[in-house]
């Protein structure tokens, strides 16, 4: 960075700063108020700027908002001694690149200042993506004009390149991983890993092990230490598709690593350090899964720092004929053969409802694309129009009636439409009882059955072939 200011009123603390600072290559200067701050900044602008909080003749948030209005390119990350969420949600909003928590560890420090870079680049960087947007409709991996997508975008530009918690929300299908990983590409770990990791699909049994690894001799089977996702993912980000499928008893530990940045291998009583930047998602909303005791509240607070909410391919528009087109094309490189959609394949495109979203348009193009003859995909292997798709929406997405809540008269809760459980029984296969249950009680509708158990389908097809059904 060339030149740091350490603003800090604890001289021993500013020393250590201002050591570990030099260390790394950096001219560093120290201040103890404000207003001798305000002096270094107008005689000398520095590159990077350590601010802590509170100083004796005033806030440092107060430094923050001059320094983010002025033109001079300064890099500032707060200093706190309290991890509040209020405190990191408010430095983060207004522009701070990150926050440090007293005592700063050395290594955090280190790993912080190597991925700092001007607030310049990071905006050159996304101009140059706007422009490729209104040029071709493509926002890195992610490809859409319409109103709804371009405050997507407009979202992940300013989110990107802070330290913030994202909170990704939308419909199976919608594109979410994409979404993080544009989140990550403009951020300031983008040469770092990016993770991505299933609550919904990883056995109920092993997941604390893959999220956070084990130790030799954990458990059986446990023949080698293995390092989980935390580990992995070090100084990168790790995105975690549908949390709200995430055990109960994992929340509170994910929780834990969200405040401390420290957390524990299955097995061991060492503490690991961690630097990694959450980016979680849900296909469901957030406080109903709250309100029905699958989701922490306390960590739905935590991870929605920066709420980004996808919108489904059907409030897209015109998005549809654009992704179909880029699809078909994705294939003509892959086989090698040119093949154009019919106007009326086009047509019957834009009026489907597409529950499946982009996932199914996908799909639907690929199978077009299979049948088509002579080169051109027709609307023979295309879904329904408009008036057809809302009819089946609607049937395929209304949960079959289950039997009343409370026994009719003469009837045991061992009738059908109810399952019985003993006292003591493992959560575990309760949850196994209650999906099974009412699997079957859909006749093996899968759909109305996610429906009903409040899942999402991916999770319902996991779990049961976890059952081995």
């Amino acid at each position: 960075m060339g030149r740091a200011l350490i603003v800090e009123d604890d001289e021993d603390v500013a020393r250590m700063l201002a050591a570990l600072v030099a260390r790394e290559g950096h001219r560093v200067s120290t201040c103890g108020t404000l207003a001798d701050a305000r002096r270094a900044l107008a005689v000398s602008p520095p590159d990077l700027m350590l601010l802590d909080v509170h100083l004796p003749d005033g806030s440092g948030f107060e430094l923050l908002e001059a320094a983010q209005a002025s033109t001079h390119d300064i890099e500032v990350v707060l200093i706190t001694g309290q991890a509040s969420l209020e405190t990191s949600i408010r430095a983060l909003r207004l522009g701070a690149a990150d926050y440090l928590v007293k005592p700063v560890q050395a290594q955090q420090l280190r790993h912080l200042l190597s991925r700092l870079m001007r607030p310049s680049r990071l905006r050159a960087e996304v101009a140059e993506l706007t422009e490729t947007w209104r040029e071709t409709g493509r926002f890195g991996a992610l490809i859409g004009r319409s109103e709804p997508m371009q405050s997507v975008y407009l979202q992940i530009a300013r989110v990107a390149g802070s330290a913030a918690t994202v909170f990704i929300q939308g419909e199976s299908g919608t594109g979410k991983e994409l979404v993080a990983r544009a989140v990550h590409d403009l951020s300031r770990r983008r040469e770092q890993s990016f993770l991505a990791v299933n609550c919904g699909a990883l056995s109920p049994h092993l997941i604390e092990s893959e999220i956070f690894g084990h130790e030799r001799g954990a458990f059986t089977g446990a023949e080698r230490q293995h390092r989980g996702f935390f580990e992995r993912a070090h100084g990168g980000t790790l995105f975690l598709d549908e949390v709200t499928e995430m055990p109960a008893e994992l929340q509170v530990k994910l929780l834990r690593v969200l405040e401390s940045g420290t957390f524990m291998r299955v097995g061991s009583t060492e503490l690991q350090q961690t630097d990694v930047r959450i980016i979680a998602a849900t296909n469901r909303d957030p406080h109903a899964a709250v309100r029905a005791g699958v989701l922490r509240e306390d960590l739905l607070y935590r991870l929605n720092v920066f709420p980004i909410i996808l919108p489904p391919l059907r409030a897209r528009g015109d998005d549809v004929e654009l992704l179909a087109l880029h699809f078909a094309q994705q294939l003509r490189v892959q086989e090698g053969l040119g093949r154009r959609f019919t106007p009326e394949a086009l047509r019957k495109l834009r009026a489907y409802h597409w529950p499946g979203n982009v996932r199914q348009l996908r799909n639907a193009v690929q199978r077009a694309w299979v049948m088509s003859v002579d080169g051109w995909m027709s609307d023979e292997w295309m879904p329904p129009g408009a008036a057809d798709s809302s009819a089946e929406l609607a049937a395929a997405s209304a949960p079959m009636p289950l039997e009343p809540l409370t026994p009719a008269p003469g009837q045991t809760p061992t009738a059908p439409g109810w399952i019985s459980v003993p006292v003591g029984t493992s959560l575990a296969e309760i949850e196994r009882q209650a999906i099974v249950a009412t699997y079957l009680h859909c006749d093996r509708h899968k759909e109305r059955a996610a429906a009903v158990l409040g899942i999402s389908l991916k999770t319902l097809y996991n779990r049961l072939k976890a059952y081995s059904l």
